[in-house]
């Protein structure tokens, strides 16, 4: 959990980059991105030459060759305002010619996956006073450790307030860990976000695992598998994929496997049942053609709308007994056309639905105030839905307007996925999350009431109910009795409340003596 001094030393890195004329939040992240990373290369630099001088021997694979001694973030970081920007924006021959962000975009035989998605890269920083102010900035940061550096990473992408393009938003932070927690990674998944943008959802997977499982660290096989195979993200815009990439290292995950294209197209059609578990939020607003889209997806549901084209693709992607948990648009739920119908009933009958949790409207403000679910589902290919579990969330813990103001402590917030089932109890009126992880899978849920906040429903009902998923169809609401006044009560009065008659009466009383005060 980052710290208030840290917080606040986010805050003014910032507000530097605002002060000194970059105002785009996704530019002020992806440059601040730059100049981490460039700290984060000299300090394996400096790690493998403490290694060197303690083995004995050269330096193995060397990030900068002697000759490049004046690029590196420990060489540059104290000189003047002016030297330093000279080294950003003119190359030297000293240097062959390259700049440091020259030399960063050629990193990729390093081998690091930020590395690698360096192409297209642009150094927007104006003037050496904001670049000066930055790197002090950055070299008076703590980032000692893992947990330090993710958290820090995570503050600083909570900052992107302005929704990006074709409906892609951040998905909120604690939004994606309870539905990392109700999936349950394990050491031996394998896990993608189809639509990784900052790669949240892996981070989080990340986190829980080493949280639940840390004595698997102690094995070199798994090692290898969490820093190479374990996590996949597809993103097609490039300055996600870095920042993503970036994320992803400062959680300590060196090469995680990130591809740069639309998931959807028909290039990505090589990838097929190959992961064990999906967690996603794709956008909502996307409309393709189908030439565009991989005939695969087409031939399980036949739509142009990315909502739903990324629900077949995650068919695709997943294995035999794979599961997934998907953030949707409430259309998805109850939508007529032919494709909505076709795909929920492609989840229910085919595959096994067996969560729907209904999300209120204002838990992407201020991105927008659609309604959302998240459906949890695994992949069969011979059914096994049973029975259906539907929730209906609340409360998330921040309010519902658009500035999203938190309603608990930080250590509340933490209580929810540590203690659910504590939490249930005491968090309840501000936030459901906790009641969401302590009721999700257990055995009582069978004996709730349809005017409960969460119930089961049969696959028989859902199927008469033309795989309609939404909740108000299945809920019952409890009307309270009211019982009104007779018309004779209402003129006439009872139990010593005035009537219309008496009512009346004094009105008159009040106009004569108004009356009498004029003359």
């Amino acid at each position: 959990m980052i710290n208030g001094t840290l917080r606040s030393d986010v805050d003014r890195l910032w507000e530097a980059f605002w002060t000194g004329g970059i105002a785009n939040p996704l530019t002020v992240i992806e440059q601040i991105t730059y100049l981490l990373f460039l700290r984060r290369m000299d300090e394996i630099q400096t790690t493998k030459e403490k290694q060197s001088a303690k083995l004995g021997g050269p330096i193995k694979d060397p990030i900068y060759p002697p000759k490049y001694k004046a690029l590196r973030w420990s060489s540059f970081k104290d000189k003047d305002p002016d030297a330093l920007f000279a080294l950003f924006t003119r190359p030297d021959a000293k240097n062959d010619n390259l700049t440091v962000f020259d030399f960063m975009k050629q990193m990729g035989r390093e081998g690091s996956v930020f590395s690698e998605h360096m192409k297209g890269a642009t150094f927007m920083i104006p003037s050496a006073r904001l670049l000066d102010r930055a790197v002090q900035m950055i070299a008076a940061l703590d980032m000692a450790d893992r947990d330090t550096k993710g958290d820090l990473y995570e503050y600083l992408l909570g900052k992107i307030a302005t929704a990006g393009r074709n409906g892609q938003f951040r998905t909120p932070r604690h939004i994606i860990r309870m539905m990392v927690q109700l999936m349950a990674p394990q050491p031996t998944d394998t896990i993608c976000d189809p639509s990784a943008g900052t790669c949240g959802f892996l981070v989080a997977a990340s986190e829980e695992i080493r949280r639940t499982h840390p004595d698997s660290f102690h094995e070199k096989k798994f090692r290898d598998h969490y820093n190479t195979n374990l996590f996949t993200g597809v993103e097609f815009d490039s300055s996600m994929l870095r920042i993503g990439a970036m994320n992803m290292m400062l959680h300590g995950i060196e090469h995680p496997q990130l591809i740069g294209q639309d998931a959807l197209s028909k290039e990505q059609g090589h990838i097929s049942e190959r992961f064990s578990l999906v967690l996603a939020n794709p956008p909502f607003k996307g409309s393709l053609d189908h030439d565009a889209v991989d005939p695969a997806i087409l031939r399980t549901v036949s739509s142009k709308k990315t909502e739903l084209l990324f629900l077949g693709l995650i068919l695709r992607m997943l294995r035999t007994g794979g599961r997934a948990a998907v953030i949707v648009p409430d259309g998805v739920l109850f939508g007529s056309s032919k494709a909505h119908k076709q795909l929920r009933q492609e989840l229910i009958e085919r595959q096994q639905l067996q969560a729907v949790i209904s999300m209120p409207g204002g838990v992407f403000k201020p991105y927008a105030g659609v309604s959302t679910a998240v459906l949890i589902f695994t992949k069969t290919d011979s059914g096994g839905t049973d029975n259906v579990w539907f929730y209906d969330m609340r409360a998330d813990g921040f309010s519902l307007d658009d500035k999203r103001t938190p309603q608990l402590t930080e250590e509340q917030l933490e209580l929810q996925y540590t203690e659910p089932t504590k939490g249930a109890k005491t968090l309840h009126e501000k936030s459901n999350i906790a009641d969401i992880l302590a009721r999700f899978g257990t055995k009582g849920e069978s004996k709730r009431a349809r005017t409960d906040q969460s119930f089961l429903v049969p696959f028989a009902e859902l199927k008469a109910n033309n795989w309609d998923l939404s909740i108000n169809r299945y809920k019952e609401v409890v009307y309270e009795h009211v019982k009104y006044a007779s018309p004779a009560e209402l003129i006439n009065g009872k139990k010593g409340e005035p009537g219309l008659r008496q009512l009346a009466a004094e009105r008159v009383k009040l106009l004569d003596e108004l009356e009498g005060l004029l003359k």
